[in-house]
Formats: structure tokens, sequence, C-alpha cells
């Protein structure tokens, strides 16, 4: 079975609901027979390569929001993320463009290490002082994904490679309805959304192999029986979840 997962390096949900997943396929009991696969999608897809600017004050100005209430909306997903055992720096992160990423990971599937550089990446933007919009910081975590360097170097250099390979998963996505991310298709069947709990994934994951529906691709890709799970869309915004509701 082929679960495909559509995320940003830029998503803090796309971080934690990779560690939520595997922690739900670590549960399931045919997890060896899952391949899964990393699709691109661009939360800025009209930024410049050149546009890096700190994350408070970009989601400051996107959302209509003060500093300091971005900066609390970032301290509320940075408790969600630490709550899975991951790191996060709130307040001295970089976004931008992730263009170049996406097209190295997809470089990353060619050579079978697509995971390892993906962990990389989020580790490096998200718990480490490390910016992944910086092009010698993209080739170091290549090399420590198994890459070779000089052929990272030469994808890096030439905006055309895997830029197709790029633009076909973000369409293949808005075919799927897919409005945020993450966005997980099991099976080219059935489809969840959002950073959902580890034991939601493991349920999906048995449906999906039991052949039972859980949201039908082509109709409302809103998520799992259980309901949507926090993600982050284009227009800057990376929903919490509320009291009583998923974490």
């Amino acid at each position: 079975m082929r679960v495909e997962i559509w995320s940003d390096i830029a998503c803090p949900w796309c971080y934690i609901g990779k560690a939520r997943f595997e922690k739900g396929l670590e549960s399931f009991a045919h997890r060896d027979d899952v391949e899964v696969v990393h699709r691109s999608f661009e939360l800025d897809p009209g930024r410049a390569k050149g546009d890096v600017a700190p994350v408070v004050d970009m989601l400051a100005a996107k959302l209509g929001r003060s500093r300091e209430e971005a900066l609390a909306m970032e301290e509320q997903v940075a408790s969600h993320a630490r709550s899975e055992g991951l790191g996060y720096r709130v307040g001295d992160r970089d976004h931008g463009s992730t263009f170049d990423i996406h097209r190295l990971l997809h470089l990353a599937g060619k050579h079978g290490r697509q995971d390892e550089l993906l962990s990389l990446a989020y580790r490096a933007n998200f718990a480490e002082e490390r910016s992944v919009y910086d092009t010698g910081t993209l080739v170091e975590l290549a090399v420590e994904a198994g890459l070779d360097e000089a052929e990272s170097r030469a994808v890096l250099a030439d905006a055309q490679a895997y830029a197709e390979e790029v633009r076909a998963d973000e369409r293949e996505a808005a075919e799927l309805g897919a409005t945020g991310v993450p966005f997980f298709v099991l099976d080219r069947r059935y489809g969840v959304s959002g950073g959902q709990p580890a034991e939601v994934f493991t349920q999906a994951l048995e449906q999906a192999w039991q052949g039972r529906a859980i949201t039908p691709l082509g109709g409302d890709a809103g998520g799992a029986a259980d309901g949507r799970g926090a993600a982050c869309d284009t227009e800057g915004s990376c929903e919490i979840p509320q009291a009583g509701g998923h974490s």
C-alpha cells in the first residue's frame, strides 16, 4: 500500500504531522508493506527566492495580527511539537521560498533518500540554528542525507531541474481537493487531512488496508472520520486545535 504525503518544509503542522504519522504507522500491523512517498506543496508559491524574513513578522503581516499575537501563535504550535518530542525554536526562525527544497527532495526521491532529507530539513528549520533558505545549508543537508554533493549543487544551480515535478505535485494536490497541508493520500483511494493524532493514522491505515472508505478522493477531502486535523494553508493560517479537539 502506498501513502503519499503532500507537505511543505515551512509548515509546522507538517513537521508535527510527520512525527504523528510515523508513530501511527509503527502501530500498524502491515507497516512493512507500506511505501511512503513525499509530495510537494508550497504554502507561499509566489515568494521570490531571495525574499527571506523572520517567520513572526511574516505571520503578523499576512494575517493582520500584532507581532505579539503572532508570537503567541508560534508558542502554541511549539507546545504541540514539544509534546511529540520535537525541538521547536520560537521567534527566531526565517521564512522564505521552499521551491529549491522541494526540487532537492525530488532528487532525493530518485536516490531513495527522500525521507532522510525531509527529516533533516524539518529539524534544521524548526529546531536548529540553520536556515533552509541558504543554498550552502541545503547542500550540507543533502550530503547528510546521503546524496552526492556535486549532483546536489548542480540541481540547485539549475532552476529548471525538477521544477516540473514540483509543479506536477502541486497541480495534483489541487485536483484532489487539498487546500492545506499536511495532506495524506492512502492507496490513491482515501484522504486524511491535517496533523491528526497517531491513533487516527493507525485507524486510517487499517481502514484503507481493509478497503473501507475514510474520505473518497474527489469529494470533501476534509479528513478522517474523527474530524479535521490541524493544518496550514496558503493564506498563512496554521490552525490551532481548540480545547476538546485533537492535539
